[in-house]
């Protein structure tokens, strides 16, 4: 069985005469250039260059949110749909700043854009667009939207004379391949939190949506292997680590249910194996090639071919967190409201832990979703606990207030977290070795409420 070859960034194709207009548009722009001229200057420039001809984009295009509207929408035309004149579908929006408009990472106009065209790229007209763009062509982001979540693509990067035509075609390679899946590390540095049931139901609830869903068990506990009564495939994990060239695929294992006399296939999960625990131990996981970075090459082939990749891993942050993390693009952080702790650990998660990946990836990513409750019903009593202590944790560190809070606005401070209530049923289906969303109503409805909170859209 051969891999499937994806192009390197190195080989994407932008011409040369594009290249050169982009750089000349980039230097006529007068110091301090406001929104419309680098609007007609360098961006229509910088939209030929990523492959879009005048007929293939669109400005101040209508997201079909009220009166608002992105600076730039752009997909491919068809032979029977040319974007200019349908406005259908677009694939790419790009919004545009003037050059008085800081966009460095951490300033406030930054954050502000980022949430703009979060918002436009969510809109009911936006809803087939998988790329968006930030620029005010002294700094440019590339981000991609997948269901309900945009992550970032590339680092916020600023643009210089030696550098335009290195960022010009690596934005257009990733536009170009586009992945399908979107990654998700279940993370909290506490024990206890029901990562595993999370992953379990969660990649459960996706395939009732059909998603092609894609486990990772890499846990040396092998918890989630366990919990699905799953072996090791024809490769184990621990092999994927130590031989770059073997195919990971061979370590894929369905997982099945009988019902009815039929077998039906849910979803594919690399497990867990028993040499994994050599590398619990620093001296061994140092020997791995790449090190943290050595799991996101070995799930590069399937970010093409699943929808989702949900990946499980310990909570102490050594080499099995750090490359769960790391392989992601979103991280997926379940607490306990009266587990005090775990707020104060997924505060740490946010804080400390990510920021640490995101400098070794330099490409933004991964981000954290806000947090979610995940157990016992939560009395008033108990939310006043958890909202005093979250209220601490937030004055140490504001910039933590939209992921324990996300619903809060200015003039409205809505402290609504996600919850899942814990049930009997679902301990119980974990003895019968089958997702609780499978076999009790009431839990698939709240999964079902977790996956369209936080993945899926429309």
């Amino acid at each position: 069985m051969t891999l499937t070859q994806h192009p390197d960034p190195a080989q994407a194709v932008v011409s040369k005469t594009d290249l050169e207009n982009l750089h000349k548009a980039w230097n006529s722009l007068p110091p301090t250039a406001d929104e419309a001229v680098v609007s007609t200057i360098f961006v229509k420039a910088l939209l030929e260059a990523l492959g879009f001809g005048e007929s293939e984009r669109y400005p101040e295009f209508n997201t079909g949110a009220g009166g608002d509207a992105v600076d730039f929408a752009a997909r491919k035309n068809t032979l029977d749909d040319i974007f200019l004149h349908t406005r259908q579908n677009p694939f790419l929006l790009v919004e545009v700043k003037g050059q008085n408009i800081n966009l460095a990472d951490g300033s406030p106009a930054n954050q502000t854009t980022q949430a703009q065209l979060r918002k436009y790229l969510l809109s009911p007209k936006c809803k087939t667009a998988k790329w968006g763009i930030i620029t005010n062509s002294t700094y440019i982001q590339l981000f991609r939207r997948h269901g309900k979540v945009v992550v970032p693509a590339t680092a916020n990067l600023r643009i210089e004379q030696d550098n335009l035509n290195k960022i010009v075609t690596e934005i257009k390679h990733k536009i170009e391949n586009t992945p399908r899946a979107l990654s998700v590390c279940v993370y909290n540095n506490k024990g206890g939190v029901g990562k595993t049931t999370t992953i379990i139901n969660l990649a459960a609830i996706l395939r009732k949506h059909e998603k092609k869903v894609l486990v990772v068990d890499f846990d040396s506990q092998s918890d989630t292997t366990r919990s699905l009564k799953l072996g090791t495939g024809k490769l184990s994990l621990s092999e994927c680590l130590t031989n770059p060239h073997v195919d990971a695929r061979a370590a894929i294992v369905p997982f099945t249910v009988e019902a009815k006399g039929k077998t039906i296939h849910f979803f594919d999960v690399i497990p867990s194996d028993s040499k994994m625990e050599e590398y619990t131990k620093e001296s061994m996981a140092v020997r791995i090639e790449k090190g943290v970075a050595r799991l996101r090459d070995i799930l590069k082939p399937f970010h093409y071919e699943y929808d989702y990749i949900l990946i499980d891993c310990p909570t102490q942050w050594l080499f099995f967190s750090q490359s769960g993390v790391y392989a992601s693009d979103v991280v997926l952080i379940p607490t306990k409201h009266n587990g005090l702790t775990s707020l104060h650990n997924a505060a740490r998660v946010i804080g400390q832990f990510i920021p640490e990946i995101q400098q070794e990836r330099k490409d933004g990513a991964p981000i954290a979703l806000p947090i979610f409750f995940n157990g016992e019903k939560v009395t008033d009593n108990a939310r006043h606990i958890a909202d005093s202590e979250i209220g601490k944790i937030i004055a140490q560190n504001k910039e933590l207030l939209p992921y324990f809070y996300p619903k809060a606005r200015r003039g409205n401070f809505d402290k609504t977290i996600f919850q899942i209530p814990a049930y009997a049923s679902v301990a119980n289906a974990a003895f019968a070795h089958v997702p609780a969303v499978f076999v009790n109503k009431v839990v698939s409805d709240h999964y079902d409420r977790l996956a369209k909170e936080y993945f899926l859209h429309g």
